[in-house]
């Protein structure tokens, strides 16, 4: 092990040579550490230290290979806004897993190190707005308890690229428990031969799944458990108001983490039908589809393992569409048992989906703030805005009181369930745009200060409230773009 903590493996390089290409580092000019994630890099056992010198830095960047290494670009499919295509690491290089202290294999992947024979005409590099971007982004949805990919450190290049405009290049750390995707057993099924999927499947199995080892039909474990997942998952979206924007199948981990930060957001007023991302001009991707679209991702996960989940066609079918028919029932029973705890609510009881849907209409039709109206309902359950005032909702007040009553539960039990279902803040859309245009100026101070506050969304402390506010009205709406 090196002296900076580089512990790698390359599980990945042992699948068939179809799923991956080994490349050479694009080095850049002048590399120069912008952030490092202190706390993940000690989780992941490097030093601290090491990690910021000149020779950590220039891994970092994708201009050494570190000890162990063996950089490669992964090959993949996938459907983008339903349509399918063949992909892969454009703009990424995998350097190998890091065993951890704890045991765990992580992925280390650099973004915007530069073209691979995937870039489709891409240079292959980012600008640093969009990878400072994806750091706050995931570091807040990891605070928040929400499954998702990590962000180690970012980088500049010293190069410019060229987008709209002129900008500076960056590179960023991005470590996940894979980057195995649903696209990758489309790639697999589409293109490869069945014992490369096969090959795949145990991989993916050995890797996240080995309890599906004891099970009578493994393939058809490694689905379910896929669908769980990602049932739990997107709950999670849901009940944080995040919408993800491009929940291709290539954006679909077999992990069940959340992955590609590039035209996600968090909604501020809530509407089912809020869309942020610029090129998704129909909606496909909206709040209210996420969870309809999962389940249509997790349909062409189950048709690309058909060859193994049994040697007749019509059983192998059958067991697919069985296992993907509970998909809603599982995102359900997992969204309604977050809304309850947002609500305080302990057990079950018939009223609560007429509750928890009654307050939500109410929300849509008075234009509330999603986060805050939750927030306001934990603590004194008043509010600003015209939702708080209104007869319906008063009505309703008293209703969900009575529920609250009617539970063995204390009033503290309900509230300390609120606390910790409820953030105080959220990465807002203009507090996000605000750090980063201060840090691609040379600021760094209005980052490290959202960050902080981003890092302990359920502390509820006095520093936050500033942070909690939505943002001032204007013409425009918010939007993201593919690619940042």
């Amino acid at each position: 092990m090196s002296k900076t903590g580089w512990n790698l493996e390359n599980s990945y390089n042992r699948l068939p040579g179809a799923f991956h290409t080994n490349l050479e580092l694009n080095p850049v000019v002048a590399p120069e550490l912008v952030i490092l994630n202190g706390a993940l890099a000690g989780k992941l056992g490097f030093d601290k230290e090491a990690l910021q010198s000149e020779e950590g830095i220039r891994v970092l960047a994708g201009n050494e290979v570190p000890d162990g290494g063996s950089p490669l670009a992964q090959a993949y499919a996938g459907h983008q806004f339903g349509h399918f295509n063949m992909l892969g690491d454009g703009r990424a290089i995998l350097l190998g897993e890091q065993i951890t202290p704890s045991g765990e294999r992580v992925d280390i992947q650099l973004k915007g190190s530069g073209r691979t024979p995937y870039s489709r005409g891409g240079d292959g590099r980012a600008a640093l707005g969009p990878m400072l971007r994806e750091y706050i982004i995931s570091e807040a949805m990891h605070a928040l308890g929400i499954p998702t990919t990590r962000s180690l450190a970012v980088v500049t290049t010293g190069e410019a690229i060229i987008r709209e405009t002129t900008l500076p290049g960056a590179v960023l750390t991005r470590t996940a428990s894979s980057h195995l995707r649903v696209g990758t057993f489309q790639y697999a099924s589409r293109f490869g031969s069945e014992e490369d999927l096969r090959a795949l499947a145990d991989y993916a199995i050995e890797r996240h799944y080995p309890d599906a080892m004891q099970a009578g039909n493994r393939y058809l474990f490694l689905l379910e458990e896929v669908i769980n997942r990602q049932a739990a998952l997107v709950a999670k979206w849901q009940l944080s108001g995040f919408i993800h924007g491009v929940m291709n199948t290539d954006n679909m981990t077999i992990s069940g983490e959340t992955i590609d930060y590039g035209p996600c957001a968090f909604m501020d007023t809530f509407d089912p039908a809020t869309v942020f991302s610029s090129i998704d001009t129909g909606g496909r991707y909206a709040y209210g589809n996420q969870p309809t679209i999962a389940g249509w991702n997790l349909a062409r996960f189950a048709e690309s393992l058909l060859p193994l989940l049994h040697e007749d066609d019509e059983t192998s079918l059958q067991l697919a569409q069985d296992a993907i028919s509970e998909f809603p029932k599982l995102y359900h029973t997992a969204w309604l048992k977050g809304m309850r705890a947002k609500l305080g609510l302990f057990g079950e009881v018939e009223q609560d989906k007429d509750l928890i849907e009654g307050l939500l209409g109410m929300m849509h039709e008075h234009e509330a703030d999603y986060t805050n109206t939750f927030r306001a309902l934990t603590f004194d359950g008043h509010g600003d805005g015209e939702l708080f005032a209104a007869e319906e909702f008063i009505q309703w007040k008293e209703r969900w009181q009575e529920r609250l009553k009617s539970q063995q539960e204390s009033k503290e039990d309900s509230h300390e369930l609120m606390r910790n279902s409820n953030p105080a803040v959220i990465p807002r859309n203009h507090r996000v745009e605000e750090a980063l245009e201060a840090a691609v100026k040379g600021d760094l101070s209005v980052m490290d200060r959202l960050l902080k506050v981003l890092s302990a969304p359920y502390e509820h402390s006095k520093e936050q409230e500033a942070y909690a506010g939505g943002p001032d009205p204007c013409d425009r709406p918010y939007r993201t773009y593919c690619g940042t």
